[in-house]
């Protein structure tokens, strides 16, 4: 089986928050969904857990950050193309999402931030790996 990252993340409003990333373009695997949690497919092998806090309390001891407030993970994505970049951007903004910093144009790298509607951080970046520096 292929190795498959499943990023788990508390919400308040399920609806919402599927809303949201189904706006953006990506589906939901409806066999991992139910109304204590949602999966959303971002790739092949990418897939976000959208956790109702009290389920998502239910993995943890430790007490559930409010990403609006304080910062809990930064989540980065390569896309294939700048545009790319841009459009997910965009259609974060319009479904309720906050660009949240100025977008960050190394040549090699592009790179535009946001929030999604519970505070989580996400970052799509486009990179040319034939152009990283020698020394970063």
């Amino acid at each position: 089986m292929e190795t498959k990252i499943f990023i788990n993340l508390p919400v308040k409003n399920l609806n919402n928050a599927i809303s949201f990333y189904n706006e953006l373009g990506f589906l939901s695997d409806l066999r991992f969904t139910n109304e204590k949690g949602a999966c959303i497919i971002i790739s092949k092998s990418i897939n976000v857990m959208l956790l109702v806090e009290e389920f998502y309390g239910t993995f943890t001891d430790k007490q559930i950050c409010d990403a609006k407030t304080t910062s809990e993970v930064l989540i980065a994505v390569s896309v294939e193309t700048r545009k790319e970049v841009d459009e997910i951007m965009e259609k974060a903004v319009k479904a309720g999402g906050t660009d949240y910093r100025r977008k960050q144009d190394f040549e090699w790298m592009y790179q535009r931030t946001f929030l999604d509607p519970d505070g989580h951080h996400w970052e799509f970046f486009y990179m040319d790996e034939t152009q990283i520096p020698d020394q970063m």
